[in-house]
């Protein structure tokens, strides 16, 4: 096992070692993303001091409002992806249509990418976070984008709170980097992350609770009856991070407004579901497994259940 404290480009070449065909691609693939996270959280660091807080007066094509940050990460993500030269398609919940960069029209690899998850928390100072998930390239179209969770190579995510983590897995185990702002390097801090088996934490915005299923509604007043505590904070990538270290069950389930979903697919839901299940836990739709799902569109949005094995069975299950 790596120890604590080793540096994350150090972390990655010694995993690509382990890989004596790999040709040095998806480690190039891999910094690029760690470099534009560095510049993110710099920016949201002092976001309230760059005039960079606030709306952009846009609404994206998901149908939520824009701001600057959004703009910005969005922006940057798209720059060094590109630059790296290892993506031959990308996909961001910013923008209508896929993009392929001229640099990586060789790229062996596809991403697609929220690039600041929680943006609405930006202006109340509440952690957010930018999440990814990339695939191996099949054609170079973006059909490749379209592929079941199950077969990502790497998905993560960066939590920009007190500390910024970038927390991500390639299918073996996951481990968590906290940046040290001393330094500029992501350090190793929390290896081999496991989410507990149940828990005693559910994660749910109830204020919905008027639009859920009866089912839904007579399960979480469960919870209650069993001591259960509320967390939600209304960032997925927060919500979920402490899903992955406490355990409980993070959801975002479909309602009489959004019977599809709310939750995007490809940005949200299947790279948070492939870390959770590669730490030990489980995540579903409720129809089935999130990562089975064959999307079928760039934004197709999905229900949400994800976390303790236990806890996120036991749920589906009653809901059924």
């Amino acid at each position: 096992m790596a120890k604590i404290g080793m540096d994350l480009n150090r972390f990655i070449l010694e995993e690509e070692r382990k890989h004596k065909s790999a040709s040095g691609s998806f480690s190039l693939a891999l910094t690029a993303i760690e470099s534009a996270s560095k510049i993110v959280s710099a920016k949201v660091s002092k976001a309230g001091l760059s005039n960079i807080l606030g709306a952009a007066d846009e609404v994206n094509i998901s149908g939520d409002d824009v701001q600057k940050l959004d703009v910005l990460a969005n922006n940057l993500m798209i720059q060094h992806l590109s630059d790296s030269g290892q993506f031959c398609a990308m996909a961001s919940e910013e923008l209508e249509e896929a993009i392929f960069p001229e640099k990586g029209k060789d790229g062996r690899y596809v991403i697609a990418f929220d690039p600041l998850d929680g943006s609405s928390n930006i202006n109340v100072n509440v952690s957010i976070g930018t999440i990814f998930s990339i695939h191996k390239r099949v054609n170079g179209t973006a059909d490749d984008l379209m592929q079941q969770g199950r077969k990502q190579v790497a998905a993560g995510y960066v939590i920009y709170g007190s500390s910024t983590m970038l927390v991500y897995t390639t299918g073996n185990g996951v481990n968590g980097f906290t940046l040290d702002p001393s330094v500029g390097m992501y350090l190793l801090s929390h290896p081999d992350m496991k989410v507990p088996e149940k828990g005693k934490i559910y994660s749910i915005n109830e204020a919905y609770a008027n639009k859920w299923d009866d089912k839904l509604v007579a399960y979480i007043k469960g919870y209650k009856d069993k001591g259960y505590s509320l967390r939600y904070i209304g960032s997925m990538v927060s919500d979920v991070h402490r899903t992955l270290i406490k355990g409980g069950v993070f959801a975002y389930p479909a309602d009489k407004k959004n019977p599809d979903g709310k939750l995007r697919y490809l940005y949200e839901a299947s790279p948070m579901a492939f870390i959770i299940e590669n730490a030990g836990g489980a995540s579903s739709t409720g129809a089935e497994d999130t990562l089975d799902v064959k999307p079928e569109e760039l934004h197709q949005r999905v229900p949400v259940f994800l976390g303790s094995k236990i806890d996120v069975e036991e749920m589906v299950k009653a809901l059924k």
